[in-house]
C-alpha cells in the first residue's frame, strides 16, 4: 500500500527555465514538460501525491488540487493493476470548460468531464465538480487508461469501452446502476442494434442521453469479453487490435465483429432487461 504524501506548492509559471548548470531554488517542484507553462507569466499551484502530480492555477479552491492528486494516485493504481506497469498520472486543472478546451487544443469539451490529451488528463472543471466522489474516481481511471494505453488504430467502441471497464472494475456499482440510460432503453425493447461508432459519441444536444449509452454500451461489450474470455484476454485483445486490426485481434477469439456484436446485444439484455 501507499504511503500518502500530498504536497502543495506555488510557482509561477510553474517551472522557471534556467541554465544547465543552475539549481532549482529550494521547494521549486521539478515538473514534467506536460505540465510547465500551462498558464504564461501567471502564478499556478501544484499538488503532488505518492505517484501523481496535478496542476491548476493559484486561484484553485484550497484542498482541491491535495484531493485530486490523491484520486489520480488511486485512479493510478487501478490502471496498473490492469495494464501491469506503473502508473505516474499527471492531471490539470483549468480554469474553466474554455480553458479546459484550450489547453486540449480542442474546440469544445462539451459534456465531458475530463479529457486525455498525450500523456495528461485535463478535467473539465464545472462537469467534474457535479460528480459524486465515486463518478469522480471512475472519470479520472477512465481518462488515465487512454493516457497509458493509447487509442490509435482502434474502433471508438473498443478504446471507449476498456476504459470504462478499468474505470468501473473497482467502483463497486451495480450494472443496471452504471449503465442507467441503456437500462431504461432495454427496459422499453429499444435493444442496441451496433456497437456505437463516432456518431453516437459526438454530442450534439439533440439526445442529451445518448452520449451515455454509447459509453455504456461500449463499455459491456468490453465488460462481455472480460467475463468470457478472462480480463488478461481483454487486455491482450487490446493490444493485438492496436498491433494488427481489431478483426484480426477477434478472429483469434474465433469472433467477428458480427459474432461479437449478436452475443453482445445477448449480454446487454441478460444484464440490463
Amino acid at each position: 500500500m501507499f504511503e500518502q504524501v500530498s504536497r502543495r506548492a506555488v510557482v509561477a509559471g510553474l517551472l522557471l527555465l534556467l541554465p544547465a548548470a543552475a539549481t532549482p531554488p529550494p521547494g521549486s517542484p521539478i515538473l514534467p514538460p506536460e505540465l510547465r507553462d500551462l498558464w504564461p507569466g501567471r502564478p499556478a499551484a501544484v499538488s503532488r501525491g505518492a505517484r501523481a502530480t496535478v496542476a491548476g492555477p493559484a486561484t484553485a479552491p484550497p484542498g482541491l488540487l491535495d484531493e485530486l492528486a490523491r484520486r489520480a494516485d488511486s485512479a493510478g493504481r487501478r490502471v496498473s493493476a490492469v495494464l501491469g506497469r506503473p502508473v505516474r498520472p499527471l492531471v490539470v486543472v483549468p480554469e474553466s470548460s474554455r480553458d479546459a478546451a484550450r489547453l486540449a487544443g480542442v474546440g469544445r469539451v462539451d459534456g465531458l468531464a475530463a479529457v486525455a490529451d498525450g500523456r495528461r488528463v485535463i478535467v473539465v472543471p464545472e462537469p467534474f465538480a457535479t460528480l459524486t466522489p465515486t463518478g469522480r474516481d471512475v472519470v479520472l481511471t477512465h481518462e488515465l487508461t487512454h493516457v497509458v494505453a493509447g487509442t490509435d488504430g482502434l474502433p471508438v467502441w473498443l478504446y471507449e469501452g476498456f476504459a470504462d471497464y478499468v474505470g468501473y472494475r473497482d467502483a463497486g456499482l451495480p450494472v443496471a446502476t452504471a449503465a442507467a440510460e441503456l437500462a431504461a432503453e432495454v427496459r422499453a425493447g429499444r435493444l442496441p442494434s451496433a456497437l456505437p461508432g463516432p456518431a453516437a459519441f459526438a454530442a450534439d444536444g439533440r439526445d442529451p442521453d445518448r452520449l451515455a449509452r454509447a459509453y455504456q454500451e461500449a463499455w459491456l461489450a468490453c465488460r462481455f469479453l472480460a467475463d468470457r474470455f478472462g480480463e488478461g484476454t481483454l487486455v491482450r485483445l487490446y493490444r493485438a487490435a492496436q498491433a494488427g486490426g481489431v478483426d484480426r485481434a477477434l478472429a483469434s477469439l474465433g469472433l467477428s465483429v458480427a459474432t461479437l456484436t449478436a452475443r453482445w446485444r445477448a449480454y446487454v439484455r441478460e444484464r440490463l432487461g
